[in-house]
C-alpha cells in the first residue's frame, strides 16, 4: 500500500520515497513490520494479549532500545490508550488531553486516500482492557453522529507527494470522561526547540507495538530529532510534505499500531508532548526499462514521522467548549444557508459529511475564524438572519410584475 513518487532518474536505476503508516492493519504494514500475535480477537472491548511478551527487535536506526514502562512508576502510562476499530480490525495508539478529548492521527480514524472510508462509530478508546470503566466510544456513536465531534487536519490523507503527514492528527471527543487523571500537558515548541531537546537526549516516544505479545506500553529511548538523516537533506526532504514547518523527523523505535502515539520531551515540570508520531519515510530503489518496473530493491528507511503539536493545540479548547448541532433540522438549515453562500454543492439532507465539513471549513477559513469543520450551535446562531432570508423570500414589485 505504500506510494511510490518518483523523484529523480540515473541512467536506468529510479529512486522512490516511500510513505508507510504506522497503522495496525494488514493491508498497509504487513510488508512494513513483523506479523502480530494474537491481537484481533476484541470481545467485550477486551484485547487478547496472548502469550507473556518477548521482545522482537524491529530497530532499523540501531539498537532496539525500547523498554516497558511500569505504571507504578509512570503516571504517563494512565493517559495513553488504545484506539481500536472491531470492524476494520485496524488499532493505533491514542492519548489523552482532557478528561474527555483524546488525541491521535487522522489516518487512524479516516484512513488514507484511496481506501474504504471507516465509521468512526465503530470506534474504541482504551486506557485499560481489563480495568471496567476505561473504555469509551467517540461522542455521538450511539445517534450516528460521532464525526461531529472530532476535528481533524485530514479526512483523506495523501501520501503522494506533498505528503499530508504534518495534517494527520486528529483530536476526538469521547462519550465518556474515562481520562480520569485528565490529560497529557502540549508544548509550545516549535520543531526547531525540539531539535535543541533531543540533543540533550530529553526526547521520546511511548506506544503500543504489535510485535510486543503484552499489550503494555513500551518507550524508546534516546531518540534523536534532526532536519537530516544520513545523505538525506532537508532541502531535498521537505518539497515532498506539506507545512514542514510542523514535521517531526526522528528515530525513535516504532512498530506496527504505534501511530498516534505521543512524542514527548522531558521537562522540569514533568512529560510535555510535542507531536503524535504518524509514520514512517522510506527510500525504495527500483529498476526500471522501458517505463516499467522490472525490478525492487530492498527499501531503506529515511526517518519516522511526527506532526507537531503546535499544529493543532489551539483547537482543543474549541472541542473542548463546543456544543454541537446533532439534530437534522438544525443540520438542514446550516447545509441551507452554506448553499446560499456558494461554499455547499451537497444535498440538504440534515446529514453531516465530507462536504458539509469542507464547506464550514472553507467558510470559517474566509472569516479568519479557527478551522475546525465542526457544525456548532454558534456557527448557526450566526447564520440565523441568512437562514431566515433564504426561507422567506421577499419578492419585488419589478420582479412580482415580471
Amino acid at each position: 500500500m505504500p506510494h511510490v513518487p518518483f523523484v529523480a532518474l540515473m541512467r536506468q536505476w529510479q529512486w522512490a520515497l516511500i510513505f508507510v503508516l504506522s497503522l495496525l492493519a494488514p493491508d498497509i504494514t504487513a510488508n512494513a513490520f513483523p506479523a502480530p500475535g494474537n491481537i484481533t480477537d476484541f470481545k467485550n472491548n477486551n484485547i487478547n494479549i496472548g502469550r507473556p511478551f518477548k521482545l522482537t527487535p524491529i530497530a532499523v536506526f540501531g539498537k532496539d532500545n525500547r523498554k516497558f514502562l511500569k505504571p507504578k512508576r509512570s503516571p504517563i502510562t494512565k493517559k495513553i490508550g488504545i484506539l481500536y476499530n472491531q470492524r476494520s480490525r485496524t488499532l493505533c495508539t491514542a492519548f489523552c488531553v482532557d478528561k474527555s478529548i483524546i488525541a491521535t492521527a487522522a489516518h487512524c480514524l479516516f484512513g488514507k486516500a484511496g481506501t474504504k472510508r471507516q465509521k468512526l462509530r465503530d470506534f474504541t478508546f482504551s486506557l485499560n482492557h481489563k480495568k471496567r470503566g476505561t473504555t469509551s466510544r467517540i461522542e455521538g456513536a450511539r445517534t450516528n453522529t460521532a464525526n461531529q465531534h472530532v476535528i481533524t487536519g485530514a479526512t483523506r490523507l495523501r501520501v503522494r507527494p506533498p505528503i499530508d503527514a504534518t495534517k494527520d492528527w486528529a483530536l476526538a471527543r469521547l462519550a465518556k470522561p474515562v481520562c480520569r487523571n485528565g490529560g497529557i500537558k502540549l508544548s509550545t515548541k516549535k520543531v526547531e526547540e525540539v531539535i535543541k531537546v533531543s540533543d540533550a537526549k530529553k526526547f521520546y516516544q511511548v506506544a503500543f507495538h504489535r510485535d510486543l505479545k503484552k499489550w503494555q506500553l513500551a518507550h524508546s529511548q534516546t531518540c534523536k530529532v534532526n532536519r537530516r538523516f544520513g545523505k538525506y537533506r532537508w532541502k531535498m526532504i521537505r518539497r515532498d510534505f506539506t507545512g514542514p514547518n510542523k514535521l517531526i523527523l526522528h528515530n525513535c523505535d516504532t512498530g506496527g499500531a504505534s501511530s498516534g502515539s505521543p512524542l514527548i520531551v522531558k521537562t522540569q515540570k514533568g512529560p510535555e508532548i510535542v507531536g503524535i508520531n504518524v509514520g514512517t519515510y522510506i527510500q525504495a530503489k527500483v529498476l526500471m526499462r522501458k517505463g516499467r518496473i522490472t525490478k525492487k530493491y530492498k527499501p531503506q528507511t529515511v526517518a519516522n514521522t511526527g506532526v507537531s503539536t503546535t499544529a493543532f493545540m489551539d483547537l482543543l479548547d474549541v472541542l473542548k467548549n463546543a456544543k454541537i448541532v446533532t439534530d437534522t433540522s438544525s443540520m438542514k438549515n446550516l447545509q441551507t444557508t452554506l448553499k446560499a453562500r456558494l461554499l455547499y454543492a451537497g444535498p440538504v439532507d440534515g446529514t453531516y459529511g465530507a462536504l458539509t465539513r469542507i464547506a464550514i471549513e472553507k467558510f470559517e477559513k474566509d472569516n479568519d475564524w479557527p478551522i475546525t469543520g465542526l457544525p456548532t450551535r454558534a456557527l448557526l446562531a450566526h447564520f440565523q438572519k441568512d437562514i431566515r432570508t433564504v426561507e422567506t423570500p421577499v419578492m419585488s414589485e419589478t420582479s412580482a410584475a415580471q
